[in-house]
């Protein structure tokens, strides 16, 4: 019984927990209605250790928006936090976006990201491919990453990432720029991008599985996890995070919630060590 690591080397030199915290749900489809509960959600999380936030621009309704939740809840941030965003998808008019950002318009929404985020650079920061989940394997990254890989070479982000990526995706885009993240959907019932992961796990990338306790269409299955969560007196979302954590050390989950509760939930799965036949079980 093997107890996966509790970091990662972010790009080789950013030290971070390997369990993070995903904005969305505060901003989004959470059960947050007032800004005063997600920052006090925000602070708690850094308070437990969680120093990995990750975010987009287009996360957010009326009062909620994350970047701005996340400011108020961190600012002045502490050296140590990482805050990814992603750009790609535009919003024209409503609260989910509609549009794809052209190469030319990416420049705009990074240094809209700063200016929303109050920051002179950006720790990392995704090219979120077109189409749902997995949908988007066929587009070209080219010529928007190298946009952003121009943003980096200014300084204003420090690393890049792709998300919604495949394999070959992922290897134009470290053609054209070192990639330090990929953020694609995956998790204990949904294993299909075992091929990104693995160039992952070879090449030092970290691997961000959103929707890691299931997600729209997408969720995971309690009855399949309850027996391994009754052994270890823990709930099913503490299992299929543990599961992420153990199975690559270049997995980063980022759960998200908008209770307090459920985050102490999330962030205590770090402790679950999984045995040779728990995972077995699980698959």
């Amino acid at each position: 019984m093997n107890t996966p690591p509790a970091h990662f080397l972010l790009g080789g030199e950013r030290r971070v927990a390997r369990l993070g915290f995903g904005a969305m749900r505060l901003a989004l489809g959470g059960s947050v209605r007032d800004p005063g509960t997600a920052v006090a959600v925000l602070r708690r999380a850094a308070e437990l250790g969680v120093n990995h936030i990750d975010t987009a621009g287009f996360y957010g309704a009326g009062e909620l928006r994350a970047h701005e939740l996340i400011r108020r809840a961190l600012s002045p941030y502490p050296e140590d936090l990482v805050i990814a965003t992603k750009v790609g998808p535009i919003l024209e008019g409503g609260f989910l976006p509609t549009g794809e950002a052209t190469a030319g318009q990416l420049r705009g929404l990074v240094e809209e990201d700063l200016r929303r985020l109050g920051r002179d650079h950006l720790d990392l920061v995704y090219l979120r491919l077109s189409g749902a989940p997995g949908e988007s394997r066929g587009e070209s990254p080219g010529e928007r990453f190298a946009v952003l890989a121009e943003l980096r070479r200014e300084g204003l982000i420090r690393h890049l990432g792709v998300s919604n990526a495949g394999a070959g995706q992922l290897a134009e885009a470290r053609s054209i720029a070192p990639v330090a993240a990929v953020q694609n959907l995956f998790h204990v019932h949904h294993r299909d991008d075992s091929d990104v992961l693995a160039q992952c796990e070879r090449h030092g990338i970290a691997y961000v599985p959103y929707f890691p306790l299931g997600g729209g269409q997408d969720r995971l299955d309690p009855a399949r996890l309850a027996g391994v969560a009754a052994r270890h007196e823990a709930s099913t979302a503490q299992v299929a995070l543990a599961w992420l954590l153990a199975t690559s050390p270049v997995t980063l989950p980022i759960p998200g919630t908008s209770t307090l509760g459920h985050l102490e939930e999330n962030i205590a799965a770090a402790a679950l060590t999984l045995t040779a036949g728990d995972l077995a079980e699980l698959g």
